[in-house]
């Protein structure tokens, strides 16, 4: 197998599922040292202990003290932080319980885990790593959206990933270029990480395979996409083909 992250560092968020696992396999694979971050502390150590060059990190990514603990740890073991993947979060309804729930009677407090978790744990991350990647004129950060962003699913939700893939990822992109620090959006369409992804509508008539999203990530990640940044890149399988039908 191709090693393109040999002594690379990675961090990735949501890295105990998913997408997010997906990734940190994969690097690993390619030779990083990959620091795998969750919240779910059991599955975090479970698949971690499956992952060569793998390194657990509990952490709330709405507590910034949490969050600058795994960078300052990162930063001691290893000595630099290469790439920064942003994948934890979550269509807030969902994850708090209240879907069917419209807009105007969703409670607060989940309209502020959505904030919380799918904006302001990807910022306060890259501001962590940032200082970091530009003293070693060298990282990529690459931040999560979704095709609701895109599309306008779910009023928060369509705030919060849009807002995380063009306006946060233009400005990091412009703090880092002139380091050779790079940042780029990745929107995925419906992906098999939930059977229920399966039912959402492409024009290719399936939803993705995760793999398919982790191979995209990976090329933004590597040296072959050196003069890649500040761009957002939607991989939806052509769902945004048919939201005018």
């Amino acid at each position: 197998m191709e090693q393109r992250f040999t002594n690379r560092t990675a961090i990735i968020t949501g890295a105990a599922s998913g997408m997010g696992l997906e990734t940190s396999k994969q690097l690993s694979l390619e030779g990083a040292i990959v620091y795998m971050v969750d919240i779910n502390e059991e599955r975090l150590n479970a698949a971690a202990n499956e992952i060569k060059n793998a390194v657990p990190c509990v952490c709330d990514l709405r507590d910034f003290d949490q969050i600058a603990a795994v960078t300052a740890r990162v930063m001691h073991e290893q000595g630099h932080i290469d790439i920064l993947v942003s994948f934890a979060g979550g269509f807030p309804p969902r994850m708090c319980g209240t879907a069917g729930v419209d807009f105007m009677h969703e409670p607060l407090e989940v309209i502020d885990w959505g904030i919380q978790v799918n904006f302001r744990a990807p910022m306060l991350f890259a501001r962590s790593v940032l200082a970091h990647m530009c003293d070693n004129r060298r990282g990529v950060i690459i931040n999560i959206g979704s095709i609701d962003g895109e599309t306008g699913g779910g009023v928060d939700y369509a705030a919060e990933k849009s807002g995380l893939t063009y306006g946060l990822t233009k400005a990091l992109a412009r703090v880092g270029a002139p380091y050779g620090v790079r940042c780029c959006g990745v929107t995925p369409g419906p992906v098999l990480t939930r059977a229920s992804m399966a039912n959402m509508q492409t024009a290719l008539g399936r939803a993705a395979e995760p793999i398919e999203i982790v191979k995209l990530v990976l090329y933004l990640c590597s040296d072959d996409a050196a003069f890649i940044t500040g761009t957002n890149h939607i991989i939806d399988g052509g769902r945004m083909l048919l939201a005018n039908r």
